[in-house]
Formats: C-alpha cells, sequence, structure tokens
C-alpha cells in the first residue's frame, strides 16, 4: 500500500457498541455536527446527506404551511423555491462556513437534492389543500 492512505476505522468496541445501538450513536454524531456551527466534515458524503435531509425536512414543513394557508400556484412554487435554495445557501455557507469548491462549487450545494424535495413538497402540499379546502 504506497501511497494509499488507509481509512481510519473506530475502535472495535465503539463499533459494536453503535451496532448494539442500532447506529444510534454513529446518527447523532452527524446531526450534532449538523447542528454545531462550523464543524469539520471529513467524510464529503456525510455532509451531502446533511443538505439532502434538511432540504426534506424543510419541504415537509412548507408543504404542511402551504396547504393550510391556502397558498396556489406559481407563487407558492417560486417561494418555496427562493426558501429552500436561500436557507441552505445560509446554512452552508454562513453557518457551516466550508470552502464551497471542495463540494463542486455554490451550485452543486444548492441543487443538491432540490428536485425530490420539491417532489415532496408539491406532494405534502396538494394532500393538505385537497384534506383541508377541497368541497
Amino acid at each position: 500500500m504506497s501511497g494509499a492512505r488507509r481509512r481510519e476505522e473506530p475502535p472495535p468496541h465503539a463499533q459494536q457498541h453503535a451496532v448494539a445501538n442500532g447506529g444510534a450513536a454513529l446518527r447523532g454524531s452527524v446531526w450534532s455536527k449538523a447542528l454545531r456551527s462550523d464543524s469539520a466534515w471529513q467524510d464529503k458524503d456525510e455532509f451531502l446527506d446533511v443538505i439532502y435531509w434538511f432540504r426534506q425536512i424543510i419541504a415537509v414543513i412548507l408543504g404542511i404551511i402551504w396547504g393550510v394557508v391556502p397558498l396556489k400556484g406559481f407563487v407558492g412554487i417560486a417561494i418555496f423555491c427562493l426558501i429552500n435554495a436561500g436557507v441552505l445557501y445560509l446554512y452552508f455557507s454562513s453557518f457551516q462556513q466550508i470552502d464551497e469548491e471542495e463540494y463542486g462549487g455554490t451550485w452543486e450545494l444548492t441543487k443538491e437534492g432540490f428536485m425530490t424535495s420539491f417532489a415532496l413538497f408539491l406532494v405534502v402540499w396538494i394532500i393538505f389543500y385537497t384534506a383541508i379546502h377541497y368541497d
């Protein structure tokens, strides 16, 4: 293994503890890093997963709000897009203060998981709007 870097693995007792917990120890550390400002992200995929799941949470919350309010049409879609992209941009640029170039640039982080969150938003919005306001 000349020149190759070996991936560090946690000690065996930590792996057994994580498996006994159902993986909760590993999940907790990712979310605690996600909620702490200026965390160090050694694994790029971990941070991209956090971005993805934050988008899904935002989509469900905004879908419920849009369905209850009742917001309709292009205005609702445009406001969702602005809030979704804006909140995540502020999260990774100001709160986490990561170097966007390590992840392929600002655009790559801004669009990470956007289409799936948009689809989820539409489904939740339609379900809540129809359930509450449809006669």
